[in-house]
C-alpha cells in the first residue's frame, strides 16, 4: 500500500507535465558551449591583368615608362636620325658617326634634341597606352580576350592617336634641330638650344610647320603599333606556356617580347620611317607630297635608301621596346596593388 505523501507528490508531478504538455512547451534544450567554426575570410580580388586596364593607370604607366626608355635609349636615335638625312653619314656606319659627333660636339653631343623627346616622351607613352587600352576595352570579349586581327586593330589606332596628337610634332621639331646641328658648325647654327628651335620654327613658319610629314608619321606609328602589339601579345603568351598567365611572366620574359616587338615593327615599316625624315628636315620643301617625296628617293638613291639607319634603329627600338614593356607591365602591377579601379 502506496503510502499518502508518496501519492500525493506522484498525483503533482504528473499533473505538471501534463499541463506542459497542454501548454506545447518542449523540453529544457542544453545550450552548446562548442565554439563554431569560423567562417573563412574572402581575399581581395585579384585584379585580372589579362584585361583591359584603367584610362588613368594606362596614362600614369605609360608616361613613366616613356620618360625612362629615352633616357637610356636617345643616342642611337640620334645616329639613325643622322645617317637617315645624310648620305655620307649613312656610307660612314655607326661606329664613324658616334666618333664623329663626340670629337665636335663631345659625349653630350649624343645628347643632341634629347629635350625634345624627353619633353615629348612622356605624353608620347600615355597617349598610346590609352588609347590601346581604351581600343582594347571595346573590342575583347566577355573574357577579356582580344584575337590577333582586333589587337592589330587596337595597335593600329593607338598609334594614328599618338601621331595626331604628339608624335608629329614631336618629331618634326627633333629631326630639324638634328639636321641643324649636322649642318652648321655652332657660331652658325639656326637653333641654339631646345626652346630657341621651337620658338624660331613656330614663329618664322607657324604652328602648322611642326606637322610636317603627318601622312608618313601616321603611317609609320600606326603600322608600329599595329605589328608591335600583335607580336609582343603572342610572344607574350607564347613564353607564359599553358601554366602561366601571359599577364604575369617576368622581366625576362617581358623584355623578350618586348625585344622581338620592336625588331619585327623597324623590319615592317623602316621605309616609312625614312620617307618621314626626309619630309620633316631642313630641305623638306624638295618634296610636294609623300609620294613625290618616295619617287625621288626611288629615282635618286635606290631601294636600299629606304633602308638606311636600319641596325641603329633596330637596337634603338629593341631597347625601346623592352624598356618600355617591362616598366609599364610593373607600375601597373603596383597601380593595380594600391588603386582598385574596374573597366567593366
Amino acid at each position: 500500500m502506496t503510502s499518502a505523501p508518496t501519492s500525493a507528490f506522484y498525483s503533482i508531478f504528473r499533473q505538471s507535465v501534463l499541463n506542459r504538455v497542454a501548454l506545447g512547451e518542449s523540453k529544457p534544450t542544453v545550450k552548446s558551449t562548442a565554439t563554431p567554426p569560423p567562417t573563412p575570410s574572402k581575399s581581395p580580388k585579384k585584379p585580372d591583368r589579362n584585361k583591359s586596364r584603367h584610362p588613368g593607370k594606362a596614362i600614369l604607366a605609360g608616361g613613366i615608362s616613356g620618360a625612362i626608355e629615352i633616357s637610356i635609349t636617345y643616342p642611337t636615335e640620334y645616329i639613325k636620325t643622322q645617317m637617315q638625312l645624310f648620305d655620307d653619314r649613312a656610307k660612314a656606319g655607326i661606329i664613324q658617326s658616334v666618333k664623329d659627333t663626340v670629337r665636335n660636339d663631345g659625349p653630350l653631343g649624343l645628347y643632341r634634341g634629347l629635350s625634345c623627346l624627353l619633353f615629348f616622351s612622356v605624353p608620347k607613352n600615355a597617349a598610346r597606352f590609352f588609347a590601346f587600352e581604351q581600343l582594347r576595352h571595346r573590342l575583347e570579349d566577355e573574357n577579356g580576350h582580344l584575337s590577333t586581327p582586333r589587337t592589330l586593330l587596337a595597335g593600329l589606332g593607338a598609334g594614328v592617336f599618338e601621331a595626331i596628337t604628339v608624335v608629329t610634332p614631336m618629331e618634326t621639331i627633333k629631326v630639324k634641330l638634328i639636321h641643324d646641328q649636322l649642318s652648321h658648325s655652332k657660331p652658325e647654327r639656326l637653333y641654339k638650344n631646345f626652346f630657341h628651335g621651337v620658338y624660331t620654327i613656330v614663329k618664322q613658319n607657324g604652328l602648322k610647320s611642326t606637322y610636317q610629314g603627318l601622312l608618313p608619321t601616321i603611317l609609320k606609328q600606326g603600322s608600329n603599333q599595329a605589328i608591335r602589339w600583335a607580336v609582343y601579345k603572342k610572344m607574350q603568351a607564347y613564353l607564359a606556356g599553358p601554366d602561366q598567365s601571359p599577364a604575369d611572366i617576368g622581366v625576362p620574359k617581358i623584355m623578350l617580347a618586348g625585344a622581338v616587338a620592336g625588331a619585327a615593327s623597324v623590319y615592317g615599316n623602316t621605309p616609312i620611317d625614312v620617307v618621314k625624315t626626309r619630309m620633316q628636315g631642313l630641305d623638306a620643301h624638295k618634296y610636294k607630297t609623300t609620294m613625290h617625296c618616295v619617287r625621288s628617293i626611288w629615282k635618286n638613291e635606290g631601294f636600299f635608301a629606304f633602308y638606311k639607319g636600319t641596325v641603329p634603329r633596330l637596337g634603338r627600338v629593341c631597347a625601346d621596346v623592352a624598356i618600355v614593356m617591362v616598366v609599364y607591365e610593373y607600375v601597373m602591377r603596383f597601380l593595380d596593388s594600391v588603386w582598385d579601379t574596374d573597366t567593366k
